[in-house]
C-alpha cells in the first residue's frame, strides 16, 4: 500500500481520513459538512478508501486499564534461529497470545519487540516464564517496563 503522502488521494479523501481517523463513529451527514461534500460522494469516496486499503476498518478504543491491565512492558526477543521456517513459527505463536498487544520484527541486536499487557508485575512475570520463553526458538529476553505513556495513540 502507498503511503498517505505518496498517494493519488485528494484533499476531500484527505479529510475524509482525517476526521474518520478522530472519530470513526461519525454520521455520514456531519462528515459530509465537515469536508464540505454531499452525502452521497463522500459515501462513494468512503468505499472507495476502504476498498483500496486506505481503511482498514473501525473499531471502538477500549480502556485497558478498566480491564485490570495496566502494567504494561516492552520485551527484546532474540531467537536461536532466523530462517524462514523458525520466523513463521515464532509470529504463529507470538499472534495467538492475547497479552501481546504488538509484535514488531527489529533490525538490531534482537530480533522481535513485543508490547505486553498485564495485570500486574506478577501477572507480567508469569507471561513471561510461562509462555513467552516457551514461544518456539526464543534464545534471550530482555523487559523494559513502561512507567508511564506519555503518547499512547490508541487513547
Amino acid at each position: 500500500m502507498q503511503s498517505l503522502a505518496d498517494s493519488p488521494l485528494d484533499q476531500i479523501d484527505r479529510r475524509i481520513i482525517e476526521e474518520l481517523a478522530r472519530d470513526g463513529r461519525i454520521s455520514v451527514a456531519e462528515l459530509s459538512r465537515r469536508v464540505n461534500l454531499s452525502k452521497t460522494p463522500c459515501q462513494a469516496r468512503i468505499r472507495r478508501l476502504e476498498e483500496t486499503g486506505y481503511i482498514l476498518g473501525y473499531r471502538a478504543v477500549i480502556d485497558p486499564k478498566m480491564l485490570g491491565l495496566p502494567h504494561v512492558a516492552f520485551v527484546e526477543v532474540r531467537l536461536s534461529d532466523t530462517r524462514k521456517a523458525a520466523l513463521d513459527a515464532f509470529n504463529r505463536a507470538v499472534r495467538a497470545l492475547p497479552e501481546v498487544e504488538q509484535a514488531h520484527m527489529i533490525a538490531s541486536s534482537f530480533d522481535y519487540l513485543l508490547k505486553v499487557r498485564t495485570r500486574d508485575i506478577a501477572g507480567y512475570r508469569e507471561l513471561l516464564g510461562e509462555k513467552i520463553s516457551a514461544l518456539p526458538h526464543v534464545a534471550h529476553t530482555s523487559t523494559h517496563v513502561s512507567m508511564e505513556a506519555v503518547k499512547d495513540d490508541a487513547e
